[in-house]
């Protein structure tokens, strides 16, 4: 990746050699560090203080071996990471991700990003990610239970309400959340939050499991309203995947006017042009924990397609991509411009590659970039932590409405950093230097560490 700037360049190239095998951390940092170049160049202090390549450095890497228990009695061993990036502003906050292809590549990427999703957010959380190779498909209640109080056996040690505060992410829900606390609290004789994505009776928020969703809508709503003068009334919407993110921004999309029409899982798409049934499908994902391809069985006029990737070739106003990274190539972004997307807004964690991106961008669709389009989830995280800090519990309209402040906030803060720089409209750009910004200034007042 090329720099105008030779100190990007510098750190870019020195990131680079160092982590050779690192595909989906160096496209995270090149992608922040191109939105920056305005920054460097009007802010020598950056460099002084060589910013830029502390805050590429994780400030941490924790590896550890899992060893559990399966239900035959065979010993099983996988392999646990906690990537503690960096808190300059606050306790290291990030998701922990059970599933087989997680490796330190992609928890560094999702760690990365999280710094400034988190600062964006304006709450005190600095950034980190963590997660193992387990896959909870197909294990037993009672083997998701072992390994849970495995890894957090050993993550115990380095984590804290005060140092780092893990949440869930994909693998891990409300079950192993409520495993991994349960674990700690007998381990540490305390009862902190220590993990965000707790179960309500035992100081969960409520809004959690919708968060992400929602919030993502909300950030959408204000990004059409703020840039096109428009709204989800009356929109087509696609949405890919059919976790927590995808049920619940289905929810909110179709209560701000809009009729989503299509939904995915790793085996295929559903497509129901009278609009998606919410209800079978929570029943179906949430509930039976099936397949994707039962809404068709279920529901007369709607169609079920294999292979995931043809969902993006169904006209539609709006796109919301919720599945997983790199979802949408440039060949599906074509489709998408060709078939007359108006916006793209991000759900999952860079689901579009930058040649998708750039696809978007050069057909003037309206594109919010994952870090503040989906920083809902993290966002309710937040305020789940002061709600534990303080011993208090907020009603549902409470926290969705402070839910609604931050993802407006993150939009409007995203449209002035770009416009500072000269690059209105661009909410990539826009959202990479507000991050960036308020974790740099941090970053200089602490001192070189």
């Amino acid at each position: 990746m090329k720099f105008e700037s030779n100190y990007l360049q510098s750190v870019y190239d020195g990131l680079e050699k160092r982590n050779p095998e690192q595909a989906e951390f160096l496209e995270a940092v090149g992608n922040v560090l191109k939105s920056l170049e305005p920054v460097v160049a009007a802010n020598p202090k950056l460099e002084e203080e060589d910013i830029v390549g502390r805050i590429v450095e994780p400030e941490r890497v924790i590896m550890f071996r899992v060893s559990w228990v399966d239900d035959n009695g065979k010993v099983q061993v996988n392999r646990g990471y906690r990537v503690q990036f960096n808190s300059a502003i606050g306790p290291y906050k990030g998701g922990l991700r059970f599933h087989p292809t997680v490796n330190l590549s992609i928890l560094k990427f999702l760690g990365f990003e999280q710094i400034f999703k988190n600062s964006l957010t304006t709450l005190p959380m600095g950034g980190g990610k963590g997660g193992a190779d387990f896959d909870p498909k197909g294990k037993s209640d009672r083997e998701i239970m072992r390994f849970c109080q495995a890894f957090m056996t050993e993550l115990s040690k380095h984590i804290g309400a005060d140092v780092d505060v893990p949440a869930g992410d994909i693998g891990v829900g409300g079950r192993e959340v409520g495993y991994m606390f349960g674990q700690y609290k007998r381990l540490r004789n305390e009862f902190t939050g220590v993990l965000t994505g707790k179960g309500l009776s035992f100081g969960g928020s409520l809004a959690r499991p919708e968060a992400t969703g929602f919030g993502l809508c909300y950030y959408t709503q204000e990004a059409m309203a703020t840039l096109k003068n428009d709204s989800f009334k009356g929109k087509t919407v696609v949405i890919s995947g059919a976790g927590n993110v995808a049920i619940y921004a289905t929810q909110k999309a179709t209560e701000l006017g809009g009729k989503v029409v299509a939904l995915c899982d790793s085996n295929g798409y559903i497509y129901d042009a009278n609009g998606i049934n919410l209800d079978v499908v929570k029943q179906i994902k949430l509930v039976e924990r099936a397949r994707i391809k039962e809404y068709a069985a279920r529901v007369p006029g709607s169609e079920y397609h294999e292979g995931c990737s043809g969902i993006w070739t169904i006209p539609c106003d709006i796109a919301l991509p919720c599945a997983t990274q790199n979802e949408i190539n440039e060949e599906s972004a074509k489709a998408l411009v060709a078939n007359g997307v108006k916006v793209v807004c991000e759900g999952a964690n860079m689901p579009s590659t930058p040649e998708a991106i750039k696809t978007f961008q050069d057909a003037g669709v309206l594109f919010g970039p994952a870090k503040a389009a989906n920083a809902g989830g993290v966002a309710v995280s937040g305020l789940e932590m002061s709600q534990n800090s303080e011993r208090l519990h907020w009603t549902f309209e409470e926290v969705d409405s402070k839910l609604q402040g931050i993802m407006k906030n993150i939009l409007h803060t995203s449209v002035d950093a770009a416009a500072k720089y000269g690059m209105d409209g661009n909410l990539v750009a826009g959202a990479n230097i507000a991050g960036f910004e308020k974790v740099a200034e941090a970053m200089l007042a602490q001192g070189v560490m």
